[in-house]
């Protein structure tokens, strides 16, 4: 099916945004390879030393405009703070990253009610604690024990977190519309945290909500778990955990666009060509999140950190996949329900025809986005 009219004008950004990283990409790897060469006065900027080429382009601006007025001597910048340092490269991605996530709501997405959340910290052994957000609808009457659902969010591992606003917003409706309490997982992001940590703070959260579940007003015998994109790969993985460490009841598991396999057995680069993406820059990019990830990529075989790998997926709760046509993940989710069923595990895979990965954030004007929220929210009416 063409992807829908929607995307047009984002595909044709995020296509310009993919060929400048490469393009970055290779320019750095070819001057690190360079060997340095003494540079010229006119390289270094020394005055009155400027390239022929530059001086003659400087004088024809030059006939071309008034004679500027004198420039006044610049004023020294206030001092910075003291204490207060730069921002890294990756600090600054990130902010732009929420930046862009923000405005993404304002224009394309829909906020959400103002239920009662909480805000709790979870305690790793060996690991950063990790911080978690309850999400109580307004529907669940006080002293009620109610369903709820372990929700871990996207980001490929390396941005994300449950103060972004279209993954708090999504909470909030999805809570609100189910009647299932909502625990969203702030787990640690990478490469300063790398595999296991993820996978251990996503199942020290699971015990914790069953250690705590009389407080937070849950039943424990009706809990589900959730994830998004590299949240669905901490989501399945947590199921095995689950089943090879505790075995408590999971009522179902939910897969939005997951990664399943880190190894890229997977990949489905058909999609990334039916939108004008070359092969390489796409492959690039899903290397880089697993090398991020997990730092040592031949960890990817481990079935903690790719799901599909593991010897077995018997014994497993009902999976609900969902995975969008113009994915390179789309291959990833359909064959782990593959697997899942030929295991004896009812598992469901739908995949919406027309749309990208990111789909489930445009609510506010994508009608695919919200029939998408829709079946999640039927999905968490079935705990």
């Amino acid at each position: 099916m063409p992807l829908d009219p929607f995307f047009a004008e984002r595909l044709r950004t995020h296509r310009r945004y993919l060929l400048r990283q490469a393009w970055r990409s290779v320019t750095s790897a070819v001057a690190e390879r360079m060997p340095r060469m003494p540079r010229s006065p006119a390289a270094e900027g020394v005055p009155g030393t400027a390239p022929a080429a530059t001086s003659a382009a400087a004088a024809s601006a030059s006939a071309a405009r008034p004679e500027p007025a004198p420039t006044p001597a610049p004023t020294p910048a206030p001092a910075k703070p003291a204490g207060k340092r730069p921002l890294t490269l990756r600090e600054r991605h990130r902010k732009a990253a929420l930046a862009w996530d923000r405005q993404e709501l304002r224009t394309v997405g829909t906020p959400g009610p103002g239920i009662a959340t909480s805000e709790h910290v979870v305690p790793v052994a060996g690991y950063p604690d990790v911080r978690v957000r309850v999400y109580r609808p307004s529907t669940v009457a006080e002293g009620q024990p109610a369903p709820a659902c372990l929700v871990f969010g996207g980001g490929a591992f390396r941005i994300g977190g449950i103060d972004y606003p279209t993954a708090d917003a999504a909470c909030r409706r999805r809570a609100e519309a189910s009647g299932v309490v909502l625990i969203a997982v702030d787990y640690s992001l990478a490469p300063e945290h790398r595999y296991p940590t993820q996978i251990e703070q996503a199942y020290a959260a699971w015990e914790w909500l069953h250690d705590e579940a009389a407080t937070l007003g849950i039943d424990p015998d009706r809990v589900g778990i959730s994830g998004s994109s590299a949240g669905g790969n901490i989501a399945a993985v947590l199921t095995l955990m689950n089943r090879d460490r505790a075995r408590l009841p999971v009522g179902v598991q939910i897969l939005e666009v997951p990664v399943t396999d880190l190894t890229g057995r997977f990949i489905d680069l058909r999609a990334t060509y039916a939108l004008g993406i070359p092969a390489f820059i796409a492959l690039r990019e899903l290397v880089s999140v697993a090398r991020t990830y997990l730092g040592d990529r031949s960890r990817a075989h481990e079935s903690y950190a790719s799901p599909m790998r593991a010897d077995s997926l018997a014994d497993l709760p009902p999976a609900v996949i969902l995975t969008a046509e113009y994915d390179p993940l789309r291959g990833d989710g359909a064959a782990y329900a593959a697997k899942l069923r030929r295991a004896g595990v009812a598992a469901s895979a739908t995949r919406y025809l027309g749309v990208t990965h990111d789909t489930p954030i445009f609510v506010g004007a994508l009608p695919a986005a919200r029939r998408w929220e829709a079946e999640v929210v039927a999905a968490l009416r079935r705990i």
